[in-house]
């Protein structure tokens, strides 16, 4: 499971389509609909929301527009609970500098292999967005993360 702090704008077809299933296997495992993947460390950060559902729906909810900017069909009506980030919605989740060069590292290596049109179109970014989720703070790759 790869639930990227990155933003989804990076992400490939194949990336985006996993990141989005993923994503929904995330929300069932928080919401506590299904057994496998409950000890999964990228669900770490969720769990340590005040609401973990309501903020993987609103990871969801940024995944889905991003599907339809490119003009994908993600069916939205499979995130149970949509929200917004920010005031009057879920609050930012931290992730570390250390993460995120990380998670930027292992996603032009995946580029690398089975995109490379996309790999050129993102290469020489240098500041690198993260999903609206989260918000960038200084510090090494997450506990939680398993190179």
């Amino acid at each position: 499971m790869r639930v990227w702090s990155l933003h989804p704008a990076y992400l490939d077809r194949q990336g985006l389509v996993a990141c989005w299933r993923e994503s929904l296997l995330a929300q069932a495992v928080l919401a506590g609909r299904t057994r496998g993947y409950r000890n999964h460390s990228q669900l770490v950060r969720f769990r340590t929301a005040a609401d973990p559902v309501a903020t993987i729906g609103a990871y969801l909810v940024v995944l889905a527009e991003e599907a339809t900017e490119r003009g994908y069909r993600f069916d939205a009506a499979r995130i149970d609970r949509p929200a917004r980030i920010g005031p009057g919605g879920v609050p930012q989740l931290p992730v570390t500098d250390g993460q995120v060069a990380h998670e930027w590292a292992h996603l032009l290596a995946k580029l690398a292999v089975r995109s490379p049109d996309r790999l050129a179109t993102v290469r020489a970014v240098t500041g690198v967005d993260v999903h609206p989720l989260f918000v960038r703070v200084p510090g090494p790759v997450e506990h939680w993360e398993r190179p």
